[in-house]
């Protein structure tokens, strides 16, 4: 959410990237051990489910502890356990489409757990349900519900007259959350929102202006055997299109590149701070965005970087060391508001202030798709009143004329437009 986006990204779009440094001389041709890769993605999927782990940790876990995995079979692992999030909702409907509700409510938890991975194998990557059922050693009484995920249309076309309902299960969202995007968007954007966030979420870096061009570190990259292309928004971004564990790159141990999120980029850009401004980072993280405002300010001025969480707030510093950047410090803030002396230093002085609030995350399930399944239909309402003081207290250290900008990753209007009225 907001300040940490980026370090979001690092974990969740490598998929355990460092973990498999480790393995990353074995020869992708070998055989994938499907039994294994089954027997990890369903520990991985009940730790998520069951226990309320986050699921990029919980993979990140799962995948350090097995090390004799070929990277293959990490991604393997991994493309499973997002897409079962992704298509829980839609893989309910269709099963109990196809084996009705009380045989899919009868299962146990291991079972229908099990049930899902082999739906999922048949949704989304078109296996056999005869073989799927096999291959997962399921009972034969199952086998109406693997093919109703064979054939999903005729039974998704039932749903025509109720668009929340038929978002909820297309886009396998909570109800509620349904209902909120077809009222804060309308129907079509709705659905074309959903359908994209139910995609998989690309791997983006931020080019140090500090130390190259985009084309310089896309040149970089290249000799590296890494394939890469310019984002369509940011000036100073780049996709990364190929599978390497870009944390062992020469180009990242100089400092060329950090890995964030195209939005989060877009934020230094909205910014847009002068070279020896006075910039309040708010809600830092761990600093993704200092970064990026240090880059576009060339080193000149002064960042203040301010977070509530210290353990994030420290990963600024040897990040910093790396990307040369040296015009920066950083204070760690009590929820209930910033230390006496450092708001008498920068109350009505800075010349900008960034304000990337925690929120809900509801812009985000492309990355974070376990989010849906943590949020309630309070999380909105109680994510605006904490947006609310943040943005009351941090927008009165500008200057008068001094430049504020709000962001967060939801799409909720109450977390956006209606704070911003509300101050």
């Amino acid at each position: 959410m907001g300040g940490n986006r980026g370090v979001k990204a690092t974990r969740n779009a490598n998929h355990g990237a460092k973990a498999r440094k480790e393995t990353a001389a074995v020869p992708s041709r070998r055989p994938l051990r499907e039994d294994l890769v089954r027997a990890l993605a369903l520990e991985a999927y009940a730790a998520i489910r069951d226990e309320g782990r986050v699921a990029d940790r919980a993979l990140d876990h799962l995948l350090r502890r097995e090390r004799r995995l070929y990277a293959q079979e990490r991604r393997a692992v991994a493309e499973a356990v997002y897409g079962m999030l992704r298509s829980e909702g839609r893989l309910d409907y269709l099963l109990e489409a196809g084996l009705g509700s009380e045989l899919v409510g009868s299962l146990g938890r291991a079972a229908r757990q099990a049930l899902y991975y082999e739906a999922w194998r048949v949704l989304d990557r078109g296996i056999a349900p005869a073989k799927a059922l096999a291959e997962g050693g399921l009972s034969p009484a199952l086998l109406p519900g693997l093919q109703a995920c064979a054939a999903p249309e005729p039974h998704l076309a039932r749903i025509t007259d109720d668009p929340v309902r038929r978002l909820a299960v297309e886009a396998a969202l909570p109800a509620w959350m349904a209902r909120l995007f077809v009222e804060e968007l309308g129907e079509e954007a709705a659905f074309a929102l959903a359908r994209a966030m139910n995609e998989r979420a690309p791997l983006t870096l931020r080019v140090n202006r500090l130390k190259a061009t985009r084309e310089e570190l896309l040149a970089a990259l290249r000799a590296e055997g890494v394939e890469a292309r310019p984002t369509r928004w940011s000036p100073d971004g780049v996709v990364v299109q190929s599978r390497q564990n870009l944390f062992q790159l020469r180009a990242f141990r100089s400092g060329l590149f950090e890995i964030q999120d195209e939005g989060s980029q877009l934020l230094a850009q909205l910014l847009d701070p002068h070279p020896g401004w006075l910039v309040i980072d708010a809600c830092a993280g761990a600093g993704g965005k200092t970064l990026a405002l240090a880059a576009t300010m060339n080193n000149r001025g002064r960042i203040v970087a301010l977070d509530t969480e210290p353990q994030r707030l420290e990963k600024l510093a040897p990040r910093a060391r790396r990307a040369g950047m040296h015009n920066w410090e950083a204070h760690v803030v009590a929820p209930e508001g910033i230390p006496a002396p450092l708001e008498q230093r920068l109350s009505g002085k800075a010349d900008a202030v960034l304000i990337d609030a925690p929120c809900s995350g509801l812009g985000v399930l492309r990355r974070n798709p376990d989010a849906r399944f943590r949020l309630d239909e309070g999380a909105v309402q109680r994510f605006a009143a904490l947006q609310r003081d943040l943005l009351a207290r941090y927008a009165s250290l500008a200057r008068p004329g001094g430049r504020i900008v709000y962001a967060t990753c939801s799409v909720a209007r109450e977390e956006d437009e209606a704070g911003v009225e509300a101050i």
